[in-house]
């Protein structure tokens, strides 16, 4: 009797050992396993929709090649009480990542995100298209007119030229082409609205809109930060003055397409509600997306009696305030760049 009991002691004895030894191996396994990196060889993007289970995100690794067992990350999610905290998102998985490193960023709630540039002085085609062709975007306004779109913005009416804040934007993966617009164009809204409050006295606008209009030409006109609010004080006088901006770029915006990549004095000559060589005051609308130092500059103009500035050839401008100094300068540097050609 005692030997029966010894021997079954023993017996349980080594099989407990053996189930010990066992575990061991199976939490060994899943630990190499789980730290093992992934055989990729470029990254990939791997979405997890709302409400689905660790289960189902398993059987997609196993599906995948990523995970030899899916009850590995199964048993190792619900061990460590991560199961039911895995975010919904599109993730980045790159080369030699692991499905450890993996269930971390599901719980983390790290999803892949992208970044546009929305680049000061272009026009709201430019932009149109550039998102049209951003990753990880889903466009809605392929097919609408510049109003339609407005109209989804909430904006009705407005013209979208102009209106949408040049800057650095992150997205995630599946966003709408129409929020990053409506973020820009909030953004735009606070950077004027502030500027505007602590505008210059006398200057001759009624309305931000209007100095929105005077950056945009001071964004197009200037190639040098230092001269912003030197040509907006040119502008502002010649407005105050009841004299024609007679600026180049605003011509440009009106012909378009027309536009043959030199202004010529047929151009000058054609009358489009953007001719500021012909119509008197400021143009319509903005003739491009100004940035935050473009709209300082409209709103605190650097003081001088400048009435006219002409490009030296090497991005700045030489000022005058008479017509007869301004004459000679163009004839100067008319001289030069002919020379410069010549070469």
């Amino acid at each position: 009797m005692k030997r029966t009991i010894r021997c079954f002691l023993t017996g349980v004895s080594v099989a407990f050992v053996m189930a010990v030894i066992l575990m061991w191996h199976f939490a060994r396994e899943i630990r190499l396993t789980l730290d093992r990196p992934i055989p990729l060889s470029e990254a990939v993007l791997f979405e997890i929709k709302s409400g689905q289970s660790i289960t189902k995100i398993a059987r997609e690794f196993a599906s995948r090649r990523w995970l030899s067992h899916a009850i590995y990350l199964r048993i190792e999610a619900t061990r460590l009480g991560l199961a039911t905290r895995i975010q919904a998102g599109t993730y980045e998985v790159l080369p030699n990542s692991t499905v450890r490193e993996l269930l971390r960023k599901f719980v983390a709630g790290e999803v892949k995100h992208y970044s546009v540039t929305l680049v000061e002085g272009i026009q709201f085609r430019t932009l149109r298209s550039q998102l049209a062709k951003l990753p990880g975007i889903v466009t809605t306004i392929g097919g609408l007119t510049d109003d339609e779109i407005m109209l989804k913005l909430s904006a009705p009416g407005e013209s979208p030229e102009g209106r949408f804040f040049p800057s650095t934007y992150f997205y995630i993966h599946r966003s709408l082409d129409t929020d990053l617009l409506t973020r820009a164009y909030s953004k735009l809204q606070t950077v004027l609205n502030d500027q505007w409050t602590t505008r210059a006295d006398d200057l001759p606008y009624s309305t931000p809109y209007e100095a929105l209009i005077m950056a945009s030409i001071i964004e197009k006109e200037t190639g040098l930060a230092a001269e912003r609010s030197q040509i907006a004080g040119v502008f502002i006088r010649r407005l105050q003055q009841n004299m024609l901006l007679q600026t180049d770029p605003t011509v440009i915006y009106g012909l378009g397409e027309r536009f043959e990549g030199n202004v010529r004095r047929v151009d000058l000559a054609t009358d489009t509600p953007y001719n500021s060589y012909i119509r008197p005051g400021l143009p319509p609308t903005p003739i491009a997306m100004p940035g935050e130092a473009a709209i300082r500059a409209a709103l605190h103009p650097a003081p001088g009696s400048d009435l006219y500035f002409v490009a030296r050839g090497d991005g700045s401008h030489e000022f005058s305030a008479t017509l007869t100094a301004h004459n000679a300068a163009v004839r100067r540097f008319q001289l030069e760049q002919r020379k410069h050609e010549a070469r």
